[in-house]
């Protein structure tokens, strides 16, 4: 059975960090494009971060490019969403996904039609 489940959400303060992990099962993901997206209250779900197949580039929305990195670790079938520097506008339910695009990692890797595989997603929460 293909899945994916994210872990590491929780309520971290503003400035502060988080590590999100994506594990995988049912494949190995390291076929497989991977992107995180994230998706607030209210809003649009967003992709954020990818990590292409091809040679692992990675490509990063404006909104989080230098404080968030994408990684994986083929050896545990696990994908990474490193999170530094969180801001106000940082909360939200944080969605990993793998897709079968082989290409490397320009901005339509962060569609949602790139991806076949979703996980249930991880909550990050703020504090104020």
């Amino acid at each position: 059975q293909v899945q994916l489940v994210e872990s590491g959400g929780g309520l971290v303060q503003p400035g502060g960090s988080l590590r999100l992990s994506c594990a995988a099962s049912g494949f190995t993901l390291d076929y497989y494009a991977i992107g995180w997206f994230r998706q607030a209250p209210g809003k649009e779900r967003e992709g954020i971060a990818c990590m292409s197949s091809k040679d692992d580039s990675t490509y990063y929305a404006d909104s989080v490019k230098g404080r968030f990195t994408i990684s994986r670790d083929n050896a545990e079938n696990t994908v990474y969403l490193q999170i530094n520097t969180l801001k106000p506008e940082d909360p939200a339910v944080y969605f990993c996904a793998a897709g079968a695009s082989w290409d490397v990692a320009t901005p339509h890797l962060l569609q949602e039609y790139e991806y076949d595989y979703w996980g249930q997603g991880t909550q990050v929460t703020v504090s104020s």
